[in-house]
């Protein structure tokens, strides 16, 4: 497995690779092309791709503030998971925002997603229960 960075070239794979995932990723108007466009620009060392002879199996959109980092739409292939491909997305991310200056990375997991909660739980990440996530379409 080669973990690289995200290129507009893999954004079909990795839209179906999103769409395919089960309920732990919620695509929106901000995962059309266009949009995605606009985060490469801005992070583009941060948007990771998992690539097994020359198939995209995973990736991990991370953001960077300026304050804290973020970890988004992290999705591994159905047939790829349980060989560590999340973890080695996941810490990469975060070798790259410790080396930006990044003290702390947050991310949101839907509450129902049990996988998810274990493996960033088994990754080091606290659930913050006394926080409200709160957002706004614009």
């Amino acid at each position: 497995m080669n973990v690289r960075e995200f290129t507009m070239d893999d954004y079909d794979a990795v839209y179906a690779l999103w769409r395919d995932a089960g309920p732990g990723v919620s695509l929106r108007p901000s995962d059309e092309r266009d949009e995605v466009a606009k985060k490469l620009m801005r992070d583009p060392d941060l948007f990771l791709a998992a690539e097994e002879e020359g198939r995209i199996v995973g990736v991990i959109m991370g953001a960077w503030d300026g304050r804290r980092g973020w970890l988004h739409h992290l999705a591994v292939a159905h047939d790829a998971r349980g060989r560590g491909i999340a973890s080695a997305l996941v810490t990469e991310v975060e070798r790259r925002l410790r080396a930006k200056g990044c003290l702390k990375v947050n991310l949101l997991v839907f509450a129902g997603n049990e996988a998810a909660r274990r493996l960033y739980s088994r990754l080091g990440y606290d659930e913050m229960t006394r926080i409200v996530a709160m957002g706004k379409e614009l």
